[in-house]
């Protein structure tokens, strides 16, 4: 095998490992050593490819920003659902999304950054659609952090659903619940009239 081609799967390797780790555990739960490890590779080579555990967090960030983007590009074509099969995107997404979640517990800027983009498309689907909440950019975030809050909550949720969400079957139940949750209204148009002026 070519030796640029060796360097490019083994950065791969040690960026998917540590996307692992520092999704279950958090970029202070996982050493350089802990993800060499994971990888199969020697510490050193990790340094080699990217020269501290900061560096790499900060490739992490890069690279599961872009892919997440990629992803919902082909999710989505003139702003409707493909079809993509869960149970196929399951080991693609899941563990960006963890990586995602944890990286903003962490304080990252760039998986805020994601956050901030992901309400800006949700504002923007919204708007498409002729959706006028009273307040986008709010209707917006809610949204976004609803489908966040499940992986923040992923164990809890699992252990309410009797079925791991980690796994692609239960990944798929989450979702097809979230699904519903967003199209099936909860309140009349009635009783949300009746609650602003309460509110007022």
């Amino acid at each position: 095998m070519d030796r640029a081609v060796e360097d490019l799967t083994a950065r791969a390797r040690i960026r998917d490992a540590a996307i692992r780790l520092f999704g279950e555990r958090g970029i202070e739960g996982a050493s350089i050593r802990d993800i060499a490890a994971e990888a199969g590779v020697s510490s050193g080579l990790v340094r080699h490819h990217f020269g501290s555990k900061e560096a790499l967090r900060e490739a992490c960030d890069r690279y599961a920003k872009d892919r997440m983007i990629q992803i919902g590009a082909e999710l989505t074509q003139d702003g409707d659902l493909t079809g993509l099969d869960p149970l196929l995107l399951h080991p693609i997404a899941f563990p960006l999304q963890i990586y995602i979640v944890r990286s903003m517990m962490d304080g990252s800027e760039t998986a805020t950054a994601l956050f901030l983009e992901g309400v800006d498309a949700v504002e923007a689907w919204a708007s498409s659609y002729g959706i006028t909440p009273k307040d986008p950019r709010g209707y917006a975030a809610a949204l976004a952090a609803i489908k966040l809050s499940v992986f923040i909550l992923r164990d809890q949720v699992s252990k309410a659903l009797g079925e791991d969400i980690t796994t692609p079957a239960g990944y798929n139940r989450i979702g097809q619940a979230l699904m519903e949750v967003f199209t099936i209204p909860l309140l009349t148009p009635e009783q949300i009239d009746k609650i602003r002026k309460q509110e007022k």
